[in-house]
């Protein structure tokens, strides 16, 4: 064992610090500042980015495999309306299964309660909706109907007069837009 030199003798800890021990040369601090402007920078760069690739418009027509949409060549935008949509099984409202297809052939009436139901509650949110928020916007009517191409015409005509029975009388088809290559694969609404 050494011999050690009489004087003040630090702890363990304390024996390699810079202040009271030999430990002038200590190890590097971990922590590093954080530079706030390049990060704002950064941050703004990318919700412009967002701001800019995203679509306004949307898709307006949610399209499932169950529906093959008819072609057609003089048609309009489609707008942002309740969709009815008609499958070869089933007639739904926004998500809402009103009827099966196979019911609505059998039946005699025209109407199909289930969606006039259903659309009547749609028109009573909206007159609710713009009357409490004092707009002046009334309604319009406008409905879209997106039905199969193989679905019968009896079915689309109880739609049709259920649409309009519940205050819908605007009634837009969902179609592809046909015309060539340039057209591509384009969801449109023919107005009857």
């Amino acid at each position: 064992m050494g011999i050690k030199v009489p004087g003040k003798r630090y702890g363990k800890r304390l024996e390699h610090s810079k202040v009271f021990g030999h430990g002038g040369h200590g190890k590097k601090n971990g922590n590093a500042d954080l530079l706030i402007t390049p990060l704002v920078d950064m941050f703004v760069i990318i919700v412009l980015f967002l701001i800019a690739n995203f679509s306004a418009t949307g898709e307006v027509l949610m399209m499932t495999k169950d529906i093959v949409l008819p072609e057609a060549v003089n048609v309009k935008e489609v707008e942002m309306h309740p969709v009815v949509m008609v499958s070869n099984d089933q007639v739904s409202v926004s998500g809402t299964i009103v009827g099966r297809v196979e019911d609505l052939t059998k039946d005699e009436y025209l109407n199909i309660p289930a969606l006039e139901e259903k659309l009547r509650d749609m028109k009573k949110q909206f007159e609710d909706l713009h009357s409490m928020a004092g707009g002046g916007e009334t309604f319009k009517g406008d409905v879209n109907i997106q039905a199969n191409k193989d679905v019968q015409f009896k079915v689309i005509k109880r739609v049709m007069f259920s649409c309009a029975t519940a205050g819908y009388g605007n009634i837009n088809f969902a179609v592809i837009q046909a015309g060539g290559a340039a057209a591509g694969e384009k969801t449109a609404a023919v107005t009857p």
